[in-house]
């Protein structure tokens, strides 16, 4: 992590040059002089949301241009290496494009994180280029936007003009997303330029011809996709970034309780789907972050169940996995508990195996292990609790605890979190947690039908998740107001009954 400290320093320098007057962010009327909508909440239009200086809630647009320099930074040290005789380098990031359930029927838009996290501009079939050149002070950050258009805005709501982009979002310049492609062509006559752009993308096709244009008919080349770089930057919170991850997991937390707090014998799945969605909703999360788990008996064993659609019988236990979306980040939680109020003696039995197995593993973050290790633990610990109790051979070697606990828990213990449920994906989990990082925990026993077990431990699924934030001390558990002990979800679900 010492590249993040060199780049740090490097930006104190620019500091100054990166400040804009953001004060005036949607401070922009009509031609009329009336104010107006843009295609995202502004200071303006929704300050109950956004501040004024800030672009998105709670993140400013400085830390968009702090973003983008690191980015621009990393981008120079990785072309230094590879090579140093071309000194002009661009980054291309696209949006998300809108996607159809049937004509003319959106699905739910939901913006490409990369694109988001550098721009702050939550509009499709728009794209992002930063211009870098280490020999001036800082780089330069080119918004393509569609134009407004009277007809489409009847059917689809306002768009932010190219002619407003630039006082909405803080960056350098705007331009007409049609005029991508003469951008591009301009960029490659003027000097060597390294292109980074990700070429699995397809966002839209303005974009991907704009993309296979500039490689075919000029000299320009792709070098590389700047999404490892992205996600290297991505992998540490900011201040702004950790009070939307707690307050997003304050709220799934409240939802999830409220669900526990519902359940009855014989209520069903889909009930508590609807629970939880209009609890996290009412709160102030857009929505759900994921399609959630919410299985009875045996269907908690299917580790991404998802049909939510069963009764849950008296006598089982409800595993829910669950969390919301804040303001562009999630949280991402599993609590698991009796329908009736009552753990019997061998769901007991294996929930505090579970329970503790967890306890320990984020106890060993203070240390800064990596996810891999994590795992490795988790393992040994479910294995040792699994022969505790019976389920497995007592005399047997460390290899066969290792395996059996696999077995039974056939999923890592974390993966990173953030504006993504799986976070900054081409971020290795073998490298040790470092602070600013938001990672989940999460064992669990899943004993099915099938297994060679008393059948008293048959159809029994049980997995305790929390979102935790690595600091220089100890770390901070994001969910701990979801209750997850024997004694208080008892006490919520058997009050809840009375």
């Amino acid at each position: 992590m010492l590249i993040f400290a060199k780049i740090s320093n490097k930006l104190s320098s620019h500091t100054g040059q990166i400040r804009r007057v953001h004060q005036s962010l949607g401070q922009i009327n009509t031609n009329e002089g009336q104010q107006r909508n843009f295609g995202q909440p502004t200071p303006l239009t929704h300050p109950h949301l956004v501040s004024k200086g800030h672009v998105l809630p709670n993140i400013s647009a400085d830390e968009l241009a702090n973003r983008r320099e690191k980015l621009s930074q990393l981008v120079i040290d990785a072309m230094k290496k590879k090579h140093s005789d071309i000194k002009s380098h661009m980054i291309v990031i696209p949006s998300a494009s809108k996607s159809y359930m049937s004509e003319k029927i959106p699905y739910i838009f939901r913006q490409n994180t990369d694109f988001l996290y550098l721009s702050g501009c939550q509009e499709p079939d728009t794209c992002l280029v930063i211009n870098v050149n280490p020999e001036k002070s800082r780089h330069h950050s080119t918004l393509f936007m569609r134009e407004r258009d009277q007809h489409s805005e009847v059917w689809d709501g306002p768009r932010t003009d190219p002619s407003e982009a630039v006082h909405v979002f803080g960056v350098d310049e705007a331009r007409p997303v049609w005029d991508f492609s003469n951008y591009l062509q301009k960029q490659a006559k003027e000097r060597p330029t390294s292109l980074w752009y990700d070429l699995t993308l397809t966002p839209n096709e303005t974009v991907s011809s704009a993309i296979r244009d500039y490689t075919k008919n000029t000299k320009g080349k792709v070098w590389d996709s700047p999404k490892s770089l992205i996600h290297k930057i991505r992998l540490i919170k900011s201040k702004a970034e950790i009070d939307l991850m707690q307050t997003s997991c304050d709220i799934a937390s409240a939802a999830i309780t409220k669900c526990m707090n519902s359940s009855q014998p014989g209520i069903n799945e889909h009930h508590l789907l609807a629970t939880v969605d209009y609890e996290s909703r009412i709160r102030g999360a857009e929505f759900l972050a994921y399609p959630p788990v919410i299985a009875g008996g045996n269907r908690a064993t299917i580790i991404h169940y998802v049909n939510n659609n069963q009764l849950i019988k008296d006598g089982e236990l409800v595993l829910m996995d669950a969390g919301c979306e804040y303001h562009g980040y999630s949280s991402d939680i599993t609590r698991t508990w009796p329908v009736n109020g009552k753990f019997s003696k061998e769901q007991r039995a294996l929930y505090e195996v579970v329970l503790s197995v967890q306890v320990a593993i984020i106890k060993m973050l203070a240390n800064r292990v990596s996810l891999d290790k994590m795992f490795e633990e988790m393992c040994l610990l479910l294995g040792k609790g699994l022969q505790e109790i019976g389920l497995t051979p007592r005399t047997t070697s460390l290899q066969n605890t290792i395996k059996d606990a696999y077995e039974f828990c056939p999923h890592h213990v974390s993966h990173y979190l953030g504006m993504d449920v799986h976070d900054t994906a081409l971020v290795n989990r073998n490298i040790g947690v470092q602070p600013g990082m938001i990672i989940t925990v999460e064992p669990g026993i899943y004993v099915n039908h099938l297994m060679k077990v008393p059948k008293e431990y048959q159809g029994i699924g049980i997995r305790i998740e929390d979102d935790v934030l690595i600091t220089d001390g100890e770390p901070i558990v994001l969910s701990s107001k979801c209750p997850k002990s024997i004694a208080e979800i008892e006490a919520i679900v058997t009050n809840a009954r009375k």
